[in-house]
């Protein structure tokens, strides 16, 4: 978790790379906000990934901006919504594995730390598919535009119960379980344990 002005000045750095790569418009950078939880993972001490999880509060989370009616349907059925925003790898690196330890963290935040029951993300219309089948969100509704980045997006939503069976099942396994999935590249239960643990402590 970076809580410092040169890490959250790195990860900026990393998030406008990897959009502007893509062809995002803007300038994204990273704010102390209480409700906001920003995640890097580093190799030699340089940020190759980061993600931030964003818990809702009386004034919403980012997603609200074009997809509130959808996201209010969960909230009236009593879920505890968060999302994921900013999320930025260096393709150059081993992206697949940081990418993987970065979601599992921010589960257990998400989950464990502040008791949300569903993760929302905002993502591209070519990268849909992956957090479909590898991940296992669902898609709701057509894409919008986002104004943030100035490209289309869909809302996609995963349950964490989901998310906690499928760790049970394939977390820690490896890449070479031959599960057609992202979670065997989480960490095992033995080691979330542990974590859910080292983060407590840290609180």
């Amino acid at each position: 978790m970076i809580d410092t002005p040169q890490g959250r000045s790195q990860a900026s750095l990393l998030i406008n790379k990897m959009y502007a790569w893509r062809g995002y418009a803007g300038t994204h950078k990273f704010t102390d906000d209480p409700n906001r939880i920003t995640l890097t993972a580093s190799d030699r001490g340089t940020v190759v990934g980061t993600l931030t999880l964003g818990l809702d509060s009386p004034i919403g989370i980012l997603a609200d901006e074009i997809f509130k009616e959808e996201i209010d349907v969960y909230r009236n059925q009593g879920a505890k919504v968060c999302e994921i925003t900013k999320l930025a790898f260096d393709v150059t690196g081993e992206s697949r594995q940081s990418m993987a330890s970065l979601f599992h963290l921010s589960v257990i935040y998400a989950r464990d730390l502040h008791q949300c029951t569903h993760i929302f993300i905002e993502v591209n219309p070519r990268h849909r598919r992956f957090y479909e089948h590898m991940l296992g969100f669902k898609r709701l509704g057509a894409p919008k535009n986002n104004p943030r980045v100035n490209a289309p997006a869909y809302l996609l939503c995963v349950d964490l119960a989901y998310v906690t069976e499928q760790i049970a099942l394939y977390g820690g396994l490896g890449p070479s379980s031959g599960v057609r999935s992202f979670y065997p590249l989480f960490y095992s239960e033995r080691e979330e344990r542990g974590l859910i643990n080292r983060i407590k402590q840290m609180q």
